[in-house]
């Protein structure tokens, strides 16, 4: 076997575009607190760290990164390289570190440290889905591990090869399948490559006057694909359902077919094969279309924000609401950490701004509040004028009714613009010898309250086991008759072994949130990092089923093996 010629500079197609290998969005792009008063002495109060005196680590560069070498022979690159054409495989060093991992924070501790256990052998970008066909068939002939790769934003290891995987490992790049391809506008329902990644594909159904509405955290470095391998939630889901609501039909490319689900409004014909190929994270196949519902651009959109008192009559407003006949696109409040926070990243405001923002503290304190546990929320709305005009109307008495006040559009505009931007500040702490990540979980909302209790109590046991001082904050979000999400962040300043220290506190916090009667990840998936508590929250047969399901749909595990169930 002769090892082809390994480089570090290559580049995947010119149409398709990837995150920085080393953190998280595009080169050049990232958080700034200098225009942030409140920022630093923010950090140093939540984790200690003094962002003035606070050295950065420098960049890490390719070449210090021990890539393993491919184990892909010389003649089962070229027959890649006959179906998909040239310029559309690569063994390089880089792309290959750029597939290696998604971006948790264990992924991009490791990277910057240079670790690399296992990569994949060859990356693969093919153009259609005949193409995926041939490239599925050749790597399940040559009994191959295929891993599909959308935008690389997975944070539960769902996209690295296992670490003694002895096969040849196939990443499987859908960037070039980006297209809408139809639009069915009578039903509603679009036709869509599983690799569009989210500002790409809003666009193009922006252009006819439609939108999709799923906006996930990721939305800006994420694909259709991942959202539908990963069962993703987006920030408006109120409205338009996550991604399990909105998928109607799928194409997966199987060994030696297609499973095809049709877009049918509702089916009874058995277990849903659509909702098993939704949150499967590549272990049934390869998406290669999703048929997706979408509603016309709304005539008006706003996102209004809100002070209640205390998380929990914040929390009480957003029951009511869900309750209700109220439809807003959005229901989010921040518990008091959280909201202290996002008061801190702003910027400074000056003039009558300044003296407004003072006038409403003074406000609220005279009317008793603690402004230590104020809680921030953000509500929107969308549709035509008379609609939401009544809906904003009917949510104003609903937050009177547990003395909550409105403070207009301002703060919901400024949230609205910044949405996405958030994991930059895990780079920023990451350079600066900090952690900082997420992790969430869905409750009913007569648990809710006790989940948020626990995961502090566990956070704050781990931080003290760890022996560094520790933050933690949550917001509430994605509602629902009976329940909501909880996001949480965490946080704190690492010692002599990062790995291990985070380890301590995300164990802590995901073994609270199946102790208190949470799931294991509301919107993140499943993938290795979060595998170990699947049971106890599915139940031991229920395990049987999914691991019989892998078992039997691929018998020869070359489909993104041992995740979710080993």
């Amino acid at each position: 076997m002769t090892e082809p010629t390994r480089r570090t500079d290559a580049m995947p197609p010119a149409d398709v575009k990837h995150m920085k290998w080393w953190g998280w969005g595009v080169e050049g792009v990232g958080f700034r607190h200098e225009d942030k008063p409140g920022f630093a002495p923010f950090v140093q109060r939540a984790i200690g760290l003094d962002l003035w005196a606070a050295g950065r680590t420098g960049r890490p560069g390719v070449s210090q990164v021990q890539v393993p070498a491919s184990t892909a022979p010389e003649e089962f690159v070229t027959a890649l390289s006959n179906i998909v054409g040239a310029g559309n495989t690569a063994v390089d060093d880089l792309s290959r570190i750029v597939h290696t991992y998604g971006k948790s924070l264990r992924d991009l501790v490791r990277i910057r440290a240079g670790e690399i256990a296992r990569s994949p052998d060859v990356i693969v970008y093919p153009a259609d889905e005949a193409e995926v066909r041939r490239v599925v068939d050749a790597a399940v002939q040559a009994d191959a591990v295929i891993i599909p790769f959308g935008g690389g934003s997975n944070i539960a290891g769902s996209l690295e090869p296992h670490p003694d995987e002895s096969r040849v490992v196939v990443s499987l790049d859908l960037g070039r399948l980006d297209r809408v391809l139809e639009i069915d506008a009578d039903s509603g329902l679009a036709r869509v490559q599983a690799g569009a990644l989210g500002p790409g594909l809003e666009a193009q159904l922006n252009r006819d006057g439609w939108t999709m509405g799923h906006f996930p955290d990721s939305f800006t470095h994420s694909t259709l694909g991942g959202w539908v391998a990963t069962r993703s939630s987006g920030m408006q889901s109120d409205k338009y359902g996550d991604i399990a609501d909105i998928v109607k039909g799928l194409r997966v490319v199987r060994a030696g077919g297609v499973l095809v689900v049709r877009a049918v409004p509702s089916a009874s014909t058995g277990p849903s094969v659509r909702e098993m190929v939704v949150g499967s994270e590549g272990r049934l196949g390869v998406i290669t279309e999703v048929t997706v519902q979408v509603h016309r651009l709304p005539e008006r959109r706003a996102i209004h924000a809100y002070f209640f008192k205390d998380l929990d009559h914040g929390l009480a407003a957003m029951q009511e609401i869900a309750e209700s006949d109220v439809s807003p696109s959005v229901t989010r409040v921040s518990d008091a950490h959280e909201t202290a926070f996002s008061l801190a990243t702003a910027k400074e405001s000056k003039g009558v701004q300044k003296k407004a923002q003072a006038g409403l503290m003074a406000y609220l304190r005279r009317r008793g509040w603690n402004l230590d546990e104020m809680c921030l929320s953000f509500i929107g709305f969308e549709g035509d004028r008379a609609h939401t005009k009544r809906q904003k109307s009917l949510v104003d008495r609903i937050v009177r009714r547990h003395h909550g006040i409105g403070v207009g559009r301002g703060p919901g505009a400024l949230y609205d613009q910044k949405k996405f931007d958030t994991p930059y500040i895990r780079d920023f702490l990451l350079d600066r010898g900090a952690a900082g990540d997420v992790s969430e979980t869905a409750g009913s909302w007569s648990r809710l309250r006790g989940i948020h209790a626990a995961v502090y109590q566990a956070a704050d046991r781990a931080y003290e086991m760890i022996g560094h001082k520790g933050w933690t904050m949550s917001h509430m979000s994605h509602s629902y008759r009976s329940g909501a999400c909880l996001y949480f962040t965490f946080a704190f300043v690492f010692g002599g072994d990062p790995l291990g220290e985070y380890d301590t506190v995300k164990r802590a916090i995901q073994q609270a949130f199946v102790d208190a009667g949470g799931t294991l990840s509301h919107h993140h998936g499943v993938g290795l990092e979060h595998a170990p508590w699947l049971e106890e929250d599915i139940s031991t047969q229920g395990v049987a089923i999914v691991s019989g399901l892998f078992d039997a749909a691929d018998p020869g595990g070359n489909f993104n093996p041992r995740k979710i169930v080993v």
